[in-house]
């Protein structure tokens, strides 16, 4: 359980054993040598999966993707100098969606900075004000007064990376020479002294906040509003059935309708919920039915959806606005008349009284619904029709052919929007996962492989350049166990920036906004001994899809052509949506 060898591996080992009695599964370790005493440490222990990744900044990505799928915090040791900014990326989308982190990062004792001593940067509050809680431990003793404070500093930094709100906690860690493990004789003292019990009082930290406020009185407003609807957006909850369980109970309590965003797993619940639109986007962009839609009231759930039409249509509008979240955060970035409401939805539910509830809202939910199957139905014909591969058709086919449960990462950029705008309700159960807390294409493939980890067949859906972006994420193949199938949409360019005014402007838009890197995939995927088909039909791309491999990592490439895309998505969204009628 300890290593007693030297100074450095007892201190290491209590660490790691502390770690382990709080409940940790996972360590990702990034090679160097300051670090060798926590490699060491981790990698001998039994009860700990530990994994070697060489690029620090997919590393990162890596562990934040188990992390969002588990739950729970995740390690991530690197040495001193450089290797904890290649972190840094990965730490700013872990804060801003909520993952919880444990970041160990090496160094050099203080005698050995300031002083030119080589692979020493200041790594003290290295990632500013973004981890939760950031400490620097002190140098390695045989005392047990400073093994005991080792111990409940870990417990602390526990709690801190998942209370009040999950994120990262950040330690700094010096060692002092050496480094290997090598024997001490002064060791032998510390060792007839060392408690049995030592961890015997460690157990998985769970904190729970109990809300304490009448959510009542909240109830009874809601009640009197005739035009209200609730908004289920950006959100990976650990449990989905009943995140959407709760969402709908809410629903057919005030009769409001569920502005459902594809990023929500409520479109793969279809079934729980009889008031799901999830072709809202269309629907707003005919200005009349916007009009005689505004509602009084909004209820979000989860973070705004990614739809502008729905960001501007809301600010137009002006409704009286309530953020249900248990978080201390400011989730209003619209700016309105806002009240937070510090409570998980799936509390609410649990307070909903089924003895009083209202219809006055009845009647414009049906409104919304009729206009619902209206516009899915436009949408459906139109894109069955289509043989020619385009973006647009990808997401909406997925959503209708994937296994049962298929976890799903869907990368920035185009994918996200085309999930929201072509997603289909549907009963398959699947489970979305994506980067929207700083919404970067960083470490799209990283994070991917770390949800699909040990989990069910998994896809990710991304573009070229997102891929490109983290091409140094298929060196973990090697340590994947599982199978994860990369849907490649091809169009070489970021084809995000066709929908921005600067597209108007070429020179310098082709090669300073899209940036096309002409790069042959099937290249790319023997460099790195990775399974390459081209997908030539819609045909084909559905029997690779259902039933999926059980193991190792492919890539299906689907070429499309960026600019026909969007003028697909111009034309034809407008179009549908002036083709609406009430």
């Amino acid at each position: 359980m300890i290593d007693f060898r030297n100074i450095n591996t007892i201190w290491a080992s209590v660490l790691v054993e502390t770690l382990a009695k709080l409940g940790l599964t996972t360590a990702i370790l990034c090679p160097g040598s300051r670090s060798t005493p926590l490699t060491i440490a981790f990698a001998q222990h039994s009860s700990i999966e530990t994994i070697p990744i060489l690029d620090e900044r997919s590393a990162a990505f890596f562990a934040l993707g188990i992390a969002k799928k588990s739950g729970l915090p995740t390690v991530l040791v690197c040495t001193s100098g450089t290797a904890g900014a290649n972190f840094y990326p990965a730490i700013i989308e872990a804060k801003e969606s909520r993952v919880p982190l444990l970041i160990l990062t090496a160094d050099r004792p203080p005698e050995l900075r300031d002083c030119h001593g080589g692979q020493t940067i200041d790594q003290v509050k290295l990632y500013g004000n973004y981890p939760n809680f950031q400490t620097e431990l002190t140098v390695p003793s045989l005392d047990l007064g400073l093994l005991r404070y080792l111990r409940q500093t870990l417990i602390y930094a526990w709690e801190r990376s998942q209370f009040p709100i999950s994120g990262v906690v950040h330690l700094n860690i010096p060692f002092r020479d050496p480094l290997h493990p090598v024997y001490q004789p002064e060791t032998e003292a510390l060792k007839a002294i060392f408690p049995d019990n030592f961890f015997s009082t460690i157990n998985p930290v769970k904190t729970y906040i109990f809300s304490s406020f009448d959510v009542e009185n909240y109830f009874k407003l809601w009640y009197n509003y005739s035009q209200g609807i609730i908004i289920a957006g950006v959100a990976q909850p650990q449990n989905s059935e009943h995140y959407c369980q709760a969402i709908a109970q809410l629903a057919k309590h005030l009769n409001y309708p569920v502005l459902a965003e594809g990023l929500s797993p409520v479109r793969n619940y279809s079934n729980l919920n009889p008031y799901l639109i999830s072709t809202y986007d269309l629907i707003l962009r005919n200005s009349t039915l916007a009009e005689k839609l505004a509602p009084e009231v909004v209820i979000q759930v989860g973070d705004l959806p990614t739809s502008k039409t729905l960001r501007n249509w809301l600010e137009k509008q002006q409704p009286d606005y309530f953020i249900l979240d248990p978080s201390y955060q400011n989730l209003d970035g619209l700016h309105g008349k806002t009240t937070h409401i510090r409570i998980s939805i799936e509390q609410l539910s649990k307070a909903i009284n089924q003895a009083n509830n209202s219809d006055k809202s009845k009647l414009y939910c049906n409104f919304w619904y009729e206009l619902e199957a209206q516009s899915r139905k436009v949408i459906d014909e139109k894109l069955s029709l289509i043989d020619s591969l385009i973006e647009p058709k990808v997401a909406w086919l997925l959503s209708q052919i994937l296994p049962q449960n298929t976890p799903i990462f869907i990368a920035n950029s185009m994918p996200v929007r085309d999930v929201e705008f072509f997603w289909c309700p549907n009963n398959l159960n699947i489970q979305p996962f994506f980067n929207r807390g700083a919404n970067g294409i960083d470490g799209t493939l990283s994070t991917a492989l770390g949800i699909s980890h040990h989990q069910q067949s998994s896809i990710l859906l991304t573009g070229d350049l997102a891929l490109l972006h983290d091409t140094n994420g298929f060196l973990i193949r090697n340590k994947f166990i599982g199978h994860l199938t990369i849907v490649l949409i091809n169009n070489n360019g970021g084809g995000i920036f066709e929908m921005l005014p600067i597209s108007q402007f070429d020179p310098p838009f082709e090669e300073y906004f899209t940036t096309p890197q002409n790069i042959n995939f099937t290249q790319l995927a023997a460099t790195y001994n990775i399974n390459y088909e081209q997908i030539q039909s819609w045909e084909q791309l559905q029997q690779k899809l259902n039933p999926l491999p059980k193991t190792g990592i492919r890539i299906l490439e689907i070429p499309t052509n960026r600019k026909t895309d969007s003028e697909w998505r111009h034309h034809n969204l407008k179009q549908l949506a002036e083709g609406l009628t009430f």
